[in-house]
């Protein structure tokens, strides 16, 4: 992994005026901005997560805790954090729980932009350090681009001798007025997995989130997969198109949530929906040489006030 790099070097060398910036986030560590004239977007260096999204016009799309924005224990509870090489806690024996790739320092391997984009890509590769937590060469990159949407590419190759199973997700966190008011169109039909205690189901109609959820959705093979959070709260629709996932996740802890470094009513201000390449234990298994890609996009729309 190479030496880590100051914001002062990273703005000289990735930097564009008005478009791409680089500041401190969490003990100093980097975290880039990225804007438009389509919206803003923040992106930490620790983890890769990406810490904000906010379109022009809209509030923000994206949840982070008002009492801890960036939280660096053990958990992290905003934003998209990144989990590889397992998401959850049954792919690998003996490997935290949604991998270690969140406590890794990434960096950064370009940037560029349009009238149209802004775009950063961030990468880290296996060393030491990540041989002694899982015992394979690997190669790991994030774009985060920037756009009429935002758009998130999770790139994992092999770059051993030997092949390695594994499993990955992005866990985005988004920002609802009130967790009551919203539902997800897309899951009609879907059977599911309630990973709290393992029982089985099929989701009918649109699916509200009212309680706390854990459902582990089983996903068609095609091209892409298109859902849509209606918040009715806030009056708006945020469209999540995920590819390169067998599964995708609907998440929240419920109101008993006793998260540290969440305020005790945080869980009715954020729904997850996450693309997952394979869960629980049909972990995907890349040759040497092979990749795995694994794509979000998410847009957000107003109502049309013309309409009204």
């Amino acid at each position: 992994m190479k030496t880590s790099q100051t914001v002062e070097e990273l703005s000289a060398r990735y930097g564009a005026p008005g478009r791409i910036v680089f500041r401190p986030g969490h003990k100093g560590r980097p975290v880039a901005v990225l804007a438009n004239r389509y919206g803003v977007a923040e992106v930490a260096l620790l983890g890769a997560n990406t810490l904000s999204y906010r379109p022009t016009g809209h509030a923000p799309v994206l949840f982070s805790s008002p009492e801890h924005p960036y939280n660096r224990a053990d958990e992290v509870h905003g934003g998209i954090p990144v989990c590889w090489p397992q998401f959850g806690r049954l792919a690998i024996p003996g490997m935290v729980p949604h991998g270690f790739a969140r406590i890794l320092l990434f960096e950064v391997r370009g940037t560029k932009y349009s009238e149209e984009m802004t775009e950063l890509t961030l990468g880290v590769a296996a060393d030491a350090n990540t041989r002694a937590l899982w015992p394979h060469d690997f190669d790991l990159e994030l774009t985060v681009t920037l756009s009429m949407k935002l758009t998130l590419k999770l790139v994992t190759k092999n770059t051993g001798t030997e092949p390695f199973a594994f499993t990955c997700g992005l866990h985005p966190y988004f920002n609802v007025r009130e967790r009551d008011r919203v539902l997800l169109k897309g899951f009609d039909g879907l059977g599911y997995v309630n990973a709290a205690d393992m029982s089985t189901g099929t989701q009918s109609g649109d699916l509200p989130v009212t309680r706390a959820l854990d459902h582990v959705f089983a996903l068609a093979a095609q091209p892409k997969h298109e859902f849509a959070l209606l918040d009715q709260g806030l009056e708006r629709a945020i469209a999540i198109v995920s590819s390169g996932n067998a599964n995708e996740v609907v998440w929240n802890p419920g109101d008993a949530c006793t998260f540290k470094d969440l305020p005790p009513d945080a869980a009715r201000h954020f729904v997850c929906v996450e693309p997952v390449s394979s869960w629980p234990k049909a972990v995907r298994e890349l040759g040497p040489g092979e990749t795995h890609e694994l794509l979000v996009a998410i847009q957000s729309t107003l109502p049309d006030a013309s309409a009204k």
